[in-house]
């Protein structure tokens, strides 16, 4: 444990500046090893109906032939459990021998069938032998005690079953199921996550069952990534290491999906914290395999790096959400929304046209700007300068040689030449530097400086641990300036593209570092696209909300509808919703708590049929599905969330 990792309080990981995977026991899922010394294994989940046999089988094939390296499949009830035999001896016979895991909800005998058939068994003990209304129940230490000595009596059998046969056990926290009994004690929070596994956990150990991976699953990435660290802290100080599963549940389709899994599961694995990923998509299960090999590989080429200074005082908690304190500089810091910054330096013209792929359109008949929900905030021109009037609510960077004043024009220095500049703004200055430029001259500038906000860029392999460093010095000094992060990408496909960058810059952000985002893509993707990631990454970390959110389950055997069919049809009819979240779940199990988080909730209940939420409460059981996204748009309008398109 490195020097800046030593507080026991605080302690997640390896190290803050030093990437090195924090190092797990070796769990054996068949011929698959996950922890220790092997690589970070990717895996998905069927979305067929478990008893459909050689459906499963086919889909089993083709994640597979993906990369796929585990395959979970739901078994909901007994018949379910039974029939994984069926699907096992077809793989085998077809020549493959891929670990089987059966994921388990409220069934423990389904458990106890699954267990004895294939190499691991998921449960998730918010549901497994626990209860699950949404009501609050007042324990004392006594029945709290009898409640878990119920729960124990229930779950002891799959424990001997599983360590008679072999079987390995993912104990899967998920945010949105918690039991009523953890969010009486704990609330509906990271540490509630966390007791809820370790008390399972403690009944496996209480049996010398050790063939054990955790996870911590929400849609929520800000309580994701607390959950997980807290839960590493929580083993450290109890001397244990069990295997790390990562995942964002419910994180939705293409982009947004995409976004949003890198940013949780990305933060993580900067930190050297993982050991299997599944990116859980609202698509076909074969398609989250490459996302999360592009996740995961990255690692592969983060050593060596350039050494980062050791952070002698950890000064934020990482187990909960605290934005940095900066003082405003025009609308940067302080209470402002994190601002996007768009990179135009390398157009040798710019025109009033140019700025339609990032949120502003010109009317020539009406001469009036329109202004879309997703318009970045600065464009940056380098030495060049524009021929047009800007809309209203746009900031313009210069180079500062070049910069003259001009309304709502600003300069861009770099740190050295900062400090001694004589011409500047009186309004807003940007500070161009990297973590060695901050240092004791230009620390000292900005102490008596309100008009400065710093882009902070890096050039290191590991890049968001040093500018975390950065940002941590700043803090440590007492320094209030704002900070927007820069980070630069080349030549990359437009999926790495977003994955990395959803990585780098959502990793601060979760952390509350961080002002604003400057993205620099050269050959990377559209400058539209370029835009809407930035507004993305905001998104995902719950920093900016900039357009509808949907909170959207990847299907499985337990679905009871067409998931990407239903989502893509509730999203043509809601997409202009800013700032709404809307829930859209394929089954009861972990519908109504993973849609706590959002505002509205389409819940299948029965084949065909659909139940509507406000939050957490139902309003509407059982509605014809054909009726039912009527109904919807109905529920929004009535809650004076409605507004036309």
């Amino acid at each position: 444990m490195s020097q800046e990792a030593t507080t026991t309080h605080k302690s997640y990981c390896n190290s803050l500046t030093e990437y090195s995977r924090f190092k797990t026991r070796e769990v054996m899922i068949g011929s698959v090893g996950i922890g220790g010394d092997n690589p970070i294994r990717v895996q998905s989940m069927t979305t067929t109906d478990t008893m459909d046999t050689m459906a499963t089988v086919e889909q089993s094939i083709r994640m597979i032939d993906a990369g796929c390296e585990l395959v979970r499949i739901t078994a909901p009830s007994k018949r379910d459990a039974e029939n994984l035999q069926n699907i096992k001896d077809e793989l085998r016979k077809r020549g493959y021998d891929t670990p089987l895991v059966a994921d388990i909800h409220f069934t423990p005998n389904a458990a106890e069938i699954a267990a004895k058939i294939v190499e691991k068994v998921r449960v998730n003990p918010g549901n497994y032998a626990d209860k699950k209304k949404f009501v609050h129940i007042e324990y004392n230490d006594e029945t709290y005690q009898a409640e878990l000595d119920r729960i124990r009596e229930r779950f002891t059998p799959l424990v001997k079953i599983c360590k008679e046969h072999g079987t390995a056990m993912r104990i899967g926290t998920n945010h949105g199921s918690l039991s009523d009994r953890i969010l009486s004690r704990y609330g509906d929070t990271p540490l509630g996550m966390v007791e809820s596994a370790m008390e399972f956990l403690h009944i496996c150990r209480d049996h010398d069952y050790h063939d054990i991976v955790l996870s911590m699953k929400a849609s929520n990435t800000q309580v994701m990534v607390q959950a997980y660290r807290l839960l590493v802290n929580r083993m450290i100080s109890e001397g244990m290491n069990y295997p790390l599963h990562l995942g964002v549940t419910e994180a939705g389709e293409g982009e947004d999906g995409r976004i949003k899994s890198a940013a949780g599961i990305g933060t993580l694995l900067e930190d050297g914290l993982g050991d299997t990923i599944r990116v859980s998509l609202t698509e076909e299960p074969e398609f989250e395999i490459p996302v999360a090999y592009a996740l995961a590989k990255r690692y592969d080429k983060r050593l060596p790096h350039a050494s980062i200074p050791a952070i002698e005082s950890y000064p934020i908690d990482p187990f909960g959400y605290h934005r940095r304190s900066s003082h405003e500089v025009v609308n940067i810091g302080d209470h402002n929304v994190p601002r996007i910054v768009h990179d135009f330096a390398d157009k040798e013209v710019i025109n009033a046209a140019n700025l339609h792929a990032v949120g502003y359109n010109y009317s020539v008949p009406l001469d009036k700007w329109n202004i879309a929900d997703q318009a970045c905030d600065f464009i940056y021109m380098g030495d060049k300068s524009l021929n047009f009037e800007i809309p209203g609510t746009l900031g313009v960077i210069q180079d500062a040689a070049v910069w003259n004043g001009e309304e709502r024009h600003y300069p861009l220095f770099e740190s050295i030449s900062y400090v001694v500049a004589e011409k500047k703004s009186d309004k807003l200055n940007f500070v161009h530097c990297d973590i060695d430029g901050i240092d004791l001259p230009l620390i000292a500038t900005l102490k008596h400086d309100n008009t400065a906000v710093l882009v902070l860029t890096t050039s290191n392999n590991h890049g968001m641990p040093e500018q975390r460093s950065a940002i941590f010095r700043l803090i440590n000094e007492g320094l209030q300036t704002p900070v927007i992060i820069q980070r630069k990408y080349s030549e990359l496909e437009e999926n790495d593209f977003q994955l990395f960058a959803s990585t780098d810059l959502g990793g601060l952000l979760l952390d509350g570092l961080g002002d604003g985002i400057w993205i620099q893509a050269e050959n990377c993707g559209s400058r539209k696209m370029v835009n809407a990631l930035g507004f993305g990454i905001l998104q995902a970390t719950r920093t900016r909300i900039s357009k509808t959110e949907y909170i959207s389950c990847p299907s499985c055997g337990r679905t009871l509808f067409d998931l990407q069919e239903t989502t893509a049809k509730i999203r043509a009819r809601t997409s202009h919703l800013k700032g709404v979240k809307i829930g859209i779940m394929g089954c009861i199990v972990n519908g109504p708590g993973e849609m706590a988080d959002a505002d509205y909730g389409y819940v299948g209940t029965g084949p065909g049929k659909i139940t509507l939420y406000k939050e957490k409460e139902v309003v509407k059981r059982n509605i014809p599905e054909a009726d039912a996204l009527d109904e919807l748009i109905e529920l929004i309008a009535e809650h004076g969330d409605w507004v036309d398109a």
